[in-house]
């Protein structure tokens, strides 16, 4: 056996126990050369974990339940299980194996015969069969921990969007109910108006068909709250109820990304380490597939218990492959090309991951510029609505001056709300694409 060995070509041979080692990303930080200077100054948030970066205590036990109870996330907990027993597997291969056979038959006349023997073997990991599958397996136990990871990224950022979907919903709720009553003061004083003689029944029916619009919106508003509640509850894994919440004027986050190197943070982002581990597994078959190629070497021993006394045998084979019509060599050509496709998707991977922090970071100073202007509007539009009032009470200004006020103060107060829901859902999505507090652990 020795001698069989020494006779194997040496080429290739170091392959077989080199190990997984990620390539250069750095082509990534291309990606970070337009971004907002003022970006760079700030709190870094890709290493803050969701009770840190989601200060809502209300949100926080939403999310611990959605951890605790979500159907998906039970199942990615699994598939670590089922990598765990895999991984456990890989490495009981090294330990020797037993096993135990017994026989009876018919011997000399009259006599009967039997054999009970117990077999233990052990294969010899020369050239690292076993020990590639092993740290293929420890690959294929990381991605399924990275998939699980990134299952609970998700399902913690969409908890967050959908609670802040619901604080934002219930904002436009209130503005719209104390426009209704802002409406109801108006119809009130365009009658009094009526019959003072200082304006027309026009004037009265065009305010009251302006207040039965900002009612049927509310309709609208109390249906998508019952919506997103019971989307709410599904995600948390229980049946629809009430969702207990704080207010959207409450809410703050000052945390951004700060300067380093994004292509490192990107690279311990879930999704990403899912696509390297099927990488490194790809590259550990690669190293299966060469050790083929060469002798497997196994020794066994058999202790045989008969009539005619106790037998022990320790034998050694070696199986070198000589010819298999080319089954391995087309084996080892169908795992290089998996190599390469994997490797593919790996930096695929690393660019879809920083054109997502890229899109976040601009959608995010985008919604914060026009919150900006909405406040700006909304002070100067309460101005025109006091002072068309006060023209119209005096005479000097006619009733559509005071309903067009009005009207555009509703629109810019919804949209203040919305803007305001845009800017903490881009910044939600910021802390997802940037790993959403989870690193290479």
């Amino acid at each position: 056996m020795a001698f069989a060995t020494l006779l194997l070509p040496g080429c290739g041979v170091s392959k077989l126990y080199t190990q997984y080692e990620r390539e250069g990303v750095e082509y990534v930080d291309s990606l970070y050369r337009r971004l907002p200077a003022h970006h760079t100054d700030s709190l870094s948030i890709a290493s803050l974990s969701w009770t840190e970066f989601f200060t809502d205590p209300i949100l926080q036990e939403w999310i611990r339940l959605g951890i605790e109870h979500n159907t998906d996330l039970a199942i990615a907990r699994l598939r670590v299980e089922q990598a765990q027993a895999t991984l456990h597997a890989a490495g009981e291969a090294f330990y020797p194996g037993a096993s135990l056979s017994a026989s009876t038959g018919i011997g000399t006349p009259g006599g009967l015969s039997y054999r009970i023997a117990p077999t233990v073997s052990w294969e010899a990991d020369i050239f690292g069969r076993l020990e590639n599958a092993k740290r293929q397996a420890a690959a294929a136990m990381k991605q399924s921990v990275a998939y699980r990871q990134a299952v609970e990224s998700q399902l913690v950022a969409t908890i967050a969007e959908s609670y802040y979907r619901l604080l934002m919903l219930d904002m436009k709720l209130a503005i719209s109910e104390r426009t209704l009553e802002t409406w109801e003061e108006n119809i009130k004083t365009l009658e009094a108006l009526k019959r003072a003689g200082k304006t027309n029944e026009a004037a009265v029916l065009q305010a009251k068909a302006n207040k039965l619009e900002v009612q049927s919106s509310t309709y609208s508003l109390h249906l998508q709250i019952f919506e997103t509640e019971n989307a709410f509850a599904a995600l948390l894994g229980t049946v629809p109820f009430k969702i207990e919440r704080g207010t959207l004027e409450n809410q703050s986050f000052t945390h951004y990304l700060s300067g380093g190197i994004p292509a490192e943070i990107l690279s311990n982002r879930p999704d990403v380490r899912q696509a390297e581990m099927a990488l490194a597994q790809a590259f550990y078959a690669t190293n299966i597939s060469r050790a083929a190629f060469y002798p497997s070497v196994k020794l066994t021993g058999d202790m045989a218990f008969n009539p005619s006394g106790f037998i022990a045998d320790l034998t050694a084979s070696l199986l070198q492959p000589l010819y298999s019509k080319g089954v391995n060599k087309a084996n080892l050509t169908k795992a290089e090309a998996a190599q390469k496709i994997a490797t593919y998707e790996f930096r695929q991977s690393l660019l879809d991951a920083g054109v997502e922090v890229n899109n976040a970071l601009i959608a995010l100073q985008t919604a914060s510029s026009r919150l900006k202007i909405d406040q700006k509007q909304i002070v100067t539009l309460q101005a025109a609505v006091w002072n068309t009032q006060m023209l119209m009470k005096h005479g000097n200004a006619n009733y559509l001056e005071v309903l067009s006020a009005q009207q555009k103060l509703l629109q810019a107060e919804l949209a203040e709300a919305s803007d305001r829901f845009e800017e903490i859902r881009n910044v939600i999505n910021l802390y997802h694409a940037l790993g959403g507090g989870y690193s290479d652990r």
